[in-house]
């Protein structure tokens, strides 16, 4: 659910959404979920001063019941 939920949040501001893939599993820490973007897209994702990715993360850690770590990658890597 979680996943959905960010690939639902990325894709509605991102200038690419199909290259969009979102992919989660389970550490001993909770949950990591890993957002690979378009290259031209990753700014828009960040935000100034974090500030789009903070607020991301932090919806999802509203709605999520366990911890939840979320990295935001450029598809080049």
């Amino acid at each position: 659910m979680l996943t959905k939920a960010v690939e639902h949040l990325i894709k509605n501001i991102v200038d690419f959404p199909d290259d969009v893939s979102v992919k989660s599993h389970e550490s001993s820490r909770g949950e990591h979920i890993r957002v690979r973007v378009n290259p031209e897209d990753i700014g828009r994702v960040i935000g100034r001063q974090g500030r789009t990715a903070s607020a991301i993360r932090t919806v999802v850690q509203a709605i999520a019941d366990h911890n939840v770590r979320i990295d935001i990658l450029d598809a080049r890597r």
